[in-house]
């Protein structure tokens, strides 16, 4: 068995949409980002490529190359898990916490792990997302940025 963990933070802008966990959220900005911006599903990729010894996002989804200009970082996911697969690695969960001000997330949570697990074709209750505010401390705090922790397990098969 081997641990990975993830993080990631994206600023919010105007003119972007807000998506987290491959879902929409209604919202007055969203997160400027080559890809989509989904924090959430960033902060996962890492923490399995990690979990792996892979390397990171970055490493296998570069930000210079035009191919992930505005991608859905679901499918980012999804090619994440094939590389796990084709490597021998299942995973056992995921523990996510979501940090951000504003919107509060709870209603989208369900749909969201829901998403994730698909696009990784694992269980839904292999997926856990918590939601936390910074109290108006730094970036996040000010509603001026969204970030994401995780936490993976995986295993050779």
């Amino acid at each position: 068995m081997r641990i990975g963990q993830g993080w990631d933070l994206h600023r919010l802008v105007p003119g972007r949409k807000l998506i987290i966990g491959g879902i929409y959220v209604p919202w007055e900005t969203g997160a400027e980002a080559h890809s989509d911006g989904d924090v959430l599903i960033h902060a996962i990729i890492d923490a399995l490529f990690g979990a792996a010894a892979l390397g990171d996002i970055g490493k296998h989804f570069p930000p210079e190359d035009d191919e992930f200009k505005d991608i859905s970082s679901g499918i980012l996911l999804e090619r994440t898990g094939k590389i796990l697969k084709d490597n021998q690695y299942r995973i056992i969960n995921i523990d996510t916490t979501l940090v951000l001000e504003k919107p509060k997330i709870s209603d989208y949570t369900d749909a969201m792990r829901g998403k994730i697990a698909a696009n990784l074709s694992i269980p839904a209750d292999r997926v856990s997302i918590k939601a936390k505010t910074k109290e108006g401390v730094d970036a996040s705090g000010r509603g001026e940025a969204v970030e994401a922790f995780a936490v993976v397990l995986i295993e050779r098969f």
